[in-house]
């Protein structure tokens, strides 16, 4: 069942099938229906996700009661929320499965506990770590100053197979734009001929 993470890591770092299998142990897999609640704002969440198939996000609600989409996580994506896992604080956002997903389930300690058996595994905990702050510092940078259509440009860069698989509403939410900003971008790139 953990074949498809383990291909994962054996492609970003030195492991051997043997190494793999003692650090495993504490892994697990575990599906969630579409439109499942996985973590609510205000619990404390010990574990990270490792998205095998299907699709999660995370997001916000504002006191309006409008949503506000962080990230979208599909397959070989990894998503957790921080504030649970390394300061055992409340969580600030949701997360749920936009479509039935398999996930392997990583424990809080899971990436140190490995790193104990096979050290190249803080490498890749650093790796991912700075392609997260990475991301998200473009990510804001896009919403202060990109227009519209960059930010959707963009999107479709990061996400290329998502247009098809959330709705329109999300990707706007995602976007910061409202979804009649988003179908007048995709009405003015459909003229330029632009294919995603």
């Amino acid at each position: 069942m953990l074949e498809q993470f383990k291909a994962y890591l054996q492609n970003k770092v030195a492991i051997t099938d043997e190494q793999f299998a003692l650090i495993s142990d504490k892994l697990r897999i575990k599906n969630f229906e579409k439109n499942e609640m996985i973590l609510m704002k205000g619990e404390v969440s010990a574990h990270g996700y490792f998205v095998m198939s299907g699709l999660l996000r995370s997001y916000s609600i504002d006191s309006k009661g409008k949503t506000h989409i962080i990230q979208f996580a599909p397959e070989q994506w990894w998503l957790s929320d921080r504030n649970g896992m390394l300061f055992n604080e409340a969580s600030e956002f949701f997360i749920d499965a936009i479509e039935p997903t398999q996930a392997v389930v990583i424990p809080k300690d899971y990436i140190n506990d490995a790193a104990k058996i096979v050290p190249c595994m803080h490498d890749l905990n650093h790796t991912i770590l700075n392609n997260s702050i990475r991301f998200m510092q473009k990510r804001i940078n896009m919403l202060l100053s990109a227009t519209a259509e960059e930010r959707y440009l963009n999107f479709i860069k990061l996400y290329p197979n998502l247009t098809l698989r959330v709705p329109q509403w999300m990707i706007a939410s995602y976007l910061g734009i409202t979804p009649e900003s988003l179908s007048r971008v995709r009405k003015d790139l459909a003229h330029k001929h632009f294919k995603p």
